[in-house]
């Protein structure tokens, strides 16, 4: 049984933030579940399908996050209580259901998660999807650690039914990612099947019903902010004439700040919760009560402005301070130690920092390995970037690679340099289209298979209807690979249990209009390298579907091992270095030692076996068993 689903309530569980979202949402009996995988909210979905092949609850990886948001509303319109889990940047590609689903609200609970990324981690932006809240005109909770998480996703559902709107629960990536203690409770039973009941005045948004429901949400939207005022995830914490106002994991930060400046007699802090609607009647009699305010919350001045707004209409003259010079940063996420200084700093307590550790007081240093990211050993895509770039030096060609999100981005690093524009999920199908249209140069994009399964089919339909000239790769190794192996229309190697239709790239492909489609094992050079050839001499627009599993994935899903080893001949000892300059698979590099046999060597213990050094370097060999 999955350890979710356990139903000993009362017992404590180490889970991690995204883990307690899960159990929380059990505990309120969500029936209905979907996703479009992306950390930091993976873990959500995840456990969501290995639970449902053990309970009633329906999931689903849609294929990107508009139709999961869309998919869920349905579920959640016709009665049955919905999750729909995605990382920020995810929420973008969902706003458009978003701001017209707030009109027409659901009537089983509907809780969206957000998964926000402070600085970056796994991300190209580090959007602060709180203000989504403010635009969409829907009610937004902020857990602080896991065992909130919990908490507030189970009460997160009951605030969408009372209120008939869905609520957004926003994490960032330390909270998703973070461990805590949480005692769990009882299991609601979900109810798994509804009937949709007709209300076209009130689900059909025509603009005469529009007018009509943007007043209904508005007017939710005030019984939305009595229920934060009220709510105990907004809180008064301590005594004093200090005041700090907070939300999410930042309070973590705070709380240990205060204890260790040893201020807790002089300090009052807000810790809000349920952060949207702001609850402006708690905030002002919070101000009321102190003489200044610092404003501790990450990326965007949300809570700051929302506060200096209420005590501008409320007369409250007090300093409020949160982003600026020598206080906090608009960019990244915080740490305890940022957190402490600058509120010593705001309120002039006397603080020191603590001196670092000299590691060089140690007789023996432990020096750990720099691991840059880069793509695997054995990883079909770095067959193809290779195999594309090797036609390109050949042919004294030149090109443009817009690119798109996925384990292939990492092309961008040497010595592959596959890599030119970048900005979301499907904009190297678009953006090579404007590229090529507006150059004359020849431009090769290229886009994973779930990424194309999420956003790359419009654009080639749209490539292909205005004539469009370029060259577009198509990535496919059989999986969602960066986001933990998530399955998705494509996929050929399935999970356990998994029976439903693989559906041809090649297939959507031609049905677009591609006349030149072309699919390879990038593993095999010279027919990958004949497909780039004779895309370049067509000039135009053609289809390369490099197809091969994911090495990692094949052997979780199938048990494969490695398929054989290799060695460098001794007569390696020239400066050639085609396999470190120009290919750069991790487990080749040159041999550090002096006055060696070999200029190269393989690490045995990271090829995987695959064969693509050989098709170019005659002087790399199979071992003798």
């Amino acid at each position: 049984m999955h350890p979710l689903l356990t139903e000993e309530a009362g017992k404590k569980l180490l889970l991690l933030g995204n883990e307690a979202i899960v159990r929380g949402a059990l505990e309120a009996g969500v029936a209905f579940a979907t996703t479009y995988p992306g950390t930091p909210s993976s873990e959500i979905a995840d456990n969501f399908f290995r639970i449902s092949a053990e309970s009633e609850l329906y999931f689903e990886y849609s294929t990107n996050e508009k139709v999961a948001l869309e998919t869920a509303a349905g579920a959640s319109v016709s009665g049955l209580r919905s999750m729909c889990s995605m990382k920020h940047v995810g929420l973008n590609v969902a706003a458009d259901p978003l701001m017209t689903l707030a009109y027409v609200g659901v009537r089983g609970g509907m809780v969206i998660i957000t998964a926000d990324d402070p600085s970056m981690f796994s991300s190209q932006n580090e959007q602060d999807n709180r203000i989504y809240a403010r635009l969409s005109n829907l009610p937004m909770l902020e857990p602080a650690s896991a065992h909130e998480a919990k908490e507030m996703t189970e009460a997160a559902f009951e605030i969408s039914e009372a209120l008939e709107l869905p609520v957004l629960l926003r994490t960032t990536t330390r909270l998703s990612h973070c461990r805590g203690i949480v005692t769990i409770g009882p299991l609601k039973p979900a109810k798994t099947k509804a009937v949709f009941e007709k209300d076209s005045a009130r689900f059909v948004t025509v603009p005469a019903h529009a007018r009509v429901r943007h007043g209904v949400l508005l007017s939710q939207g005030e019984k939305a902010r009595d229920m934060a005022c009220t709510s105990p995830f907004n809180t008064v914490i301590g005594k004093g004439t200090w005041g700090i106002v907070t939300s999410g994991i930042a309070y973590s930060y705070v709380a240990d700040a205060i204890q260790d400046l040893g201020i807790e007699d002089r300090v009052k802090v807000l810790k809000l919760g349920f952060t949207y609607p702001f609850p402006e009647k708690l905030a002002v009699d919070f101000m009321n009560s102190v003489e200044k305010v610092l404003v501790v919350e990450e990326l965007e001045p949300v809570l700051e402005e929302s506060l200096k707004v209420a005590a501008q209409t409320n007369n409250i003259a007090i300093p409020i301070s949160g982003k600026g010079p020598e206080l906090f940063s608009r960019l990244f996420e915080f740490d305890p130690g940022l957190v402490r200084q600058v509120i010593a700093r705001f309120f002039k307590v006397d603080y020191t920092s603590p001196k670092s550790i000299d590691i060089e007081e140690d007789p023996e240093p432990i020096q750990l390995p720099l691991r840059p990211p880069n793509l695997c050993a054995g990883c079909p895509h770095r067959a193809t970037y290779y195999a594309v770039n090797s036609v390109l030096r050949e042919t004294k060609t030149d090109a443009v690679f817009p690119t798109d999100i996925g384990c292939y981005t990492l092309g961008l690093l040497p010595p592959l340099k596959a890599a030119d524009f970048l900005i979301c999920m499907g904009s190297s199908v678009s953006s090579a289209a404007g590229i090529a249209r507006a150059t004359d140069q020849k431009v090769i994009a290229f886009i994973g298979d779930s990424t194309f399964f999420h956003s790359g089919i419009t654009g080639l339909v749209n490539a292909v209807h205005n004539k469009h000239n370029f060259i577009l790769v198509v990535l496919d190794n059989g999986t969602t690979a960066m986001t933990g192996h998530q399955p998705h229309p494509g996929i050929e190697i399935t999970p356990p249990g998994w029976e439903k239709p693989s559906i041809s790239i090649e297939a959507i492909a031609r049905a677009c209009g591609v006349e030149q489609v072309t699919v390879v094992n990038p593993i095999n050079l010279a027919k990958t390298k004949g497909a780039v050839k004779e895309a370049l001499e067509s000039n135009r627009l053609s289809v390369i579907i490099a197809k091969a599993p994911c090495p990692l994935y094949e052997a979780r899903m199938l048990g494969t091992k490695k398929k054989r080893g290799f060695v460098v001949g001794p007569e390696c000892n020239t400066d050639c270095a085609e396999c470190v300059e120009h290919f750069g698979c991790p487990a080749l590099y040159r041999n550090p030692a002096p006055d060696s046999e070999t200029t190269m060597i393989i690490n045995d213990k990271l090829c995987i076996g695959c064969g693509v050094c050989i098709q170019f370097c005659k002087k790399i060999r199979p071992k003798k068993i």
